[in-house]
């Protein structure tokens, strides 16, 4: 861990971990950016106003599970952007593009295309539900 004062930040480096209530975040290094506090009872408090997750990043959340190489999370606007090669599952269903920007309070998505590529598309593979039990008839 290295703390930089002078730019409000923490850096943890190695497995870390992060959780908060059914939101866990796992990373190779993680950058905590906080907003110093200026409560005179308390000096030491801050609030996290921004992580930057580098080297396999992966969040979890109920069901929904993203992955990429980067992940900003902006703490105002309750989101979490995934990049390079974003992933993301629902149960068994997977989708995958340039960037993921999940949207925590709605349990939202938005993926986009990397329009660089010449076919660069939205990727997805979804998995109907499993075959329905037959309502048996009643004679």
């Amino acid at each position: 861990m290295v703390s930089q004062e002078k730019d409000s930040s923490v850096v943890f480096m190695g497995n870390v971990e992060a959780r908060q209530g059914d939101l866990v975040i796992r990373a190779d290094e993680m950058t905590v950016f906080y907003t110093p506090g200026k409560d005179r009872e308390n000096p030491g408090s801050s609030q996290v106003h921004r992580l930057v997750c580098r080297g396999n990043v992966e969040i979890t959340r109920d069901d929904w599970l993203g992955t990429g190489r980067r992940m900003d999370y902006l703490a105002d606007e309750r989101k979490v952007v995934l990049t390079g090669d974003a992933k993301a599952w629902q149960g068994r269903n997977m989708v995958a593009g340039k960037t993921i920007t999940y949207y925590l309070d709605e349990g939202r998505s938005i993926v986009e295309q990397d329009k660089t590529k010449t076919g660069g598309r939205v990727k997805a593979v979804i998995h109907p539900e499993a075959t329905k039990k037959k309502k048996k008839k009643t004679p």
